[in-house]
């Protein structure tokens, strides 16, 4: 049966320009060919939901009608990729606006808007909002290589689409138990990512409750120090610290109490 919006897909694939310039890939080796490889990324497959937009509108319609063991290639207009590029959205800003002094090819945050900064004059930068491949024509050449077809599994790719984790899921009838991993919370963005990922479980599958298991074994329980160093050392620090000064606090409370 012909693939169609709503089936959850496993893809490999290679994002170019028109000129040939390897933009992104799934493949390690290819990105490491064309010196777009980046050690923080996971390499191989992805999964999508077709229609839910996970890829660019282009690359999303060309799925349906297709067939698992696919190959091919789509061009993707700017209309169905990051859109066209508008002058408009090139702003001159104050530097004092940002936290840090900028230089040329920066990324900075202004308000709600992230943009590179193209020029500098005096105080004040030149700073281009629109997205990197505004204006650019795409070219995904890709394979598709499975249908997701058990709720288990539709269940685990959802939540690596959401999450980008693993976990382990048993289905009870219309009830499905998630075991999650033991950072799972430490994540960044953890609560939306679990919201958005429970949104298409129950937007996409017949399953009416979901339950969340964080497991834990005795001996397997790291110390609270080395937690916080480990989370620091990735930069994960937030909720790492807010956990921190809630055991010291705790911690202070018990010696004015004994």
């Amino acid at each position: 049966m012909s693939i169609a919006k709503g089936d959850i897909i496993r893809i490999s694939y290679t994002a170019k320009l028109e000129d040939g310039t390897v933009i992104d890939t799934t493949d390690e080796k290819i990105a490491k060919e064309f010196g777009i490889y980046n050690e923080d990324y996971r390499y191989g497959d992805v999964y999508v939901i077709v229609g839910e937009g996970n890829v660019v509108k282009g690359f999303d319609e060309d799925f349906e009608g297709k067939d698992v063991g696919y190959k091919g290639e789509v061009v993707v207009p700017p209309e169905k990729g990051f859109g066209e590029y508008d002058p408009e959205k090139v702003d001159t800003i104050s530097i004092a606006r940002l936290k840090e002094k900028p230089r040329v090819g920066d990324r900075v945050k202004v308000g709600d808007k992230i943009g590179v900064v193209k020029r500098i004059i005096g105080r004040r930068a030149v700073v281009d909002f629109n997205h990197p491949l505004a204006g650019k024509t795409l070219i995904f050449e890709y394979e598709i290589k499975e249908k997701v077809e058990d709720t288990a599994g539709k269940i685990k790719a959802i939540f690596m689409i959401y999450t980008g984790r693993e976990v382990d899921v048993k289905v009870e009838g219309k009830k499905a138990i998630v075991e999650v991993p033991r950072d799972f919370h430490f994540m960044p963005y953890a609560p939306l990512a679990k919201v958005s990922a429970l949104n298409r479980i129950f937007k996409y599958l017949d399953i009416d409750e979901v339950e969340i298991v964080e497991r834990h074994k005795k001996e397997e329980v790291p110390r609270f120090d080395d937690v916080v160093k480990e989370k620091r050392a990735e930069g994960e620090t937030e909720q790492a610290e807010q956990s921190e000064e809630v055991e010291s606090k705790a911690e202070a409370e018990k010696v004015e109490q004994g």
